[in-house]
């Protein structure tokens, strides 16, 4: 089951990252902030936006942090099958992105409202890596 903690662990530092990023930098083009989004910029231009926008972003990073939180407590007590568990559980919710954000990422992107143009293909590069990584870990956990 070290497989499975290395890549939580890996998981929870990338999705720390991003937290730091929504609640103190959400200007930024790093850490999958939302910089990149070009409306970001126009949405702080208008007080009802800004403040709109803002309440969400810090929603989605307090929702992440509840999550992490959770998962440094998995990290810490779990025996081997609730790794393999919280493994699986990560995979499945993970892929979600496919589902709704990838296809409106797609979209933006390739009408121009994201920079750097292609970021939703990284991105979702990215996020399909760590679901790979996740059950590698996982099915290399189950052999041995």
């Amino acid at each position: 089951m070290t497989f499975i903690r290395v890549i939580i662990i890996g998981f929870v530092i990338l999705e720390t990252t991003n937290v730091v990023a929504l609640y103190f930098f959400p200007d930024s083009k790093l850490a999958n902030s939302v910089g990149v989004f070009k409306a970001w910029g126009r949405s702080q231009q208008d007080p009802g936006m800004q403040n709109f926008t803002s309440y969400l972003v810090n929603w989605v990073a307090g929702t992440k942090l509840i999550f992490l939180s959770l998962l440094l407590i998995i990290l810490y007590k779990a025996d081997d099958q609730l790794l393999l568990l919280t493994a699986a559980a990560l995979a499945i919710s993970i892929s979600s992105f496919f589902w709704r954000l990838f296809p409106l990422a797609r979209k933006m992107d390739h009408e121009g409202q994201i920079d750097p143009p292609g970021y939703s293909s990284i991105l979702g590069w990215m996020i399909l890596a760590i679901i790979v990584m996740l059950l590698v870990a996982a099915f290399l956990s189950l052999i041995g």
